[in-house]
């Protein structure tokens, strides 16, 4: 859950709170997993998770036979996070402590996921840094799946504000080389039992 909303932010969150005490945390990723099925992945298709911190989406692809997993996130403790759990499994994943605007991509990606990054970049350069990241790591022809909250989701995460979109905003945003091809709608429950609404959007990159 990485964003240049401010690295010392993050690396506070995760250094104060159990992986199970923050609002994003699912036990199961399971709108992820299935929509990165449904595109069709392979094992060697090409995987990185842009914000993924703690997330358990990198247990499930190494579990699941992937051998092209990289993790990005601003915060280098939320990966601690989660090369400990994996144990000796972290040895097969690449893991980037970066910032999804000003990162550069080493090699292409088939698949680009985001789950609650890109809602945390409320300026348009931000969003514009990000897009040419994007731009950058995603194949011809690969898939970009980006979750933000959606319309009627949460203003305010983690005490910073956030952009909401559905599928149709978020594809204006991105632009036209972004085609959209699938959504999503997910309720997410946090940890204290709080529902909040989600908007997963599958985009194909054209050109």
């Amino acid at each position: 859950m990485a964003t240049d909303s401010g690295q010392a932010h993050w690396e506070n969150v995760y250094a104060t709170r159990a992986e199970n005490e923050v609002s994003w945390f699912q036990d199961d990723p399971a709108p992820s997993r299935a929509l990165i099925a449904r595109l069709g992945a392979t094992v060697a298709s090409a995987i990185i998770d842009i914000g993924g911190g703690a997330s358990r989406l990198v247990d499930n692809l190494i579990d699941g036979g992937f051998v092209d997993v990289t993790v990005l996130d601003l915060s280098g403790a939320a990966l601690d996070t989660a090369r400990a759990r994996l144990g000796d499994r972290a040895a097969a994943v690449r893991w980037i402590v970066a910032d999804a605007t000003t990162w550069q991509p080493a090699k292409p990606y088939d698949i680009w996921h985001d789950r609650a990054a890109f809602h945390f970049l409320t300026h348009d350069d931000e969003r514009s840094a990000y897009i040419a990241r994007l731009r950058q790591a995603l194949k011809i022809g690969g898939h970009a799946i980006i979750a933000t909250f959606a319309p009627d989701g949460p203003e305010r995460c983690s005490g910073l504000p956030v952009v909401r979109y559905d599928s149709a905003a978020l594809g204006r945003t991105l632009g036209p080389m972004f085609a959209l091809i699938d959504s999503m709608r997910h309720e997410h429950v946090t940890p204290w039992g709080s529902p909040q609404a989600f908007q997963f959007s599958v985009f194909r990159r054209q050109d």
